[in-house]
């Protein structure tokens, strides 16, 4: 492909999204627009850039807290068989 067509296909939607949101989520993003003469697109694109990271940091976060509950369930299940010896 050269660059020319792989600009043209992002030019043409590439970097659209479509979701569904509640009703009360729609009128809260209207709401908090009109409050500071925003678009509702800018307010959902704000939203986004804050909530992604923090997205990112509960999920590693919930990763971490697995993995250690694993290993320290393993570790128990280790000592309570070394106890029926």
């Amino acid at each position: 492909m050269s660059e020319k067509t792989e600009f043209t296909k992002k030019l043409k939607g590439g970097h659209c999204l479509s979701i569904f949101v509640s009703y009360e989520l729609k009128s809260r993003l209207k709401e908090l627009a009109e409050r500071y003469d925003r678009t509702t697109a800018d307010m959902v694109r704000a939203v986004l850039k804050i909530g992604i990271p923090m997205l990112e940091g509960l999920s590693q976060a919930e990763e971490i807290m697995v993995k250690e509950y694993i290993s320290l369930f393993r570790q128990l299940r280790k000592v309570k068989s070394l106890k029926d010896i």
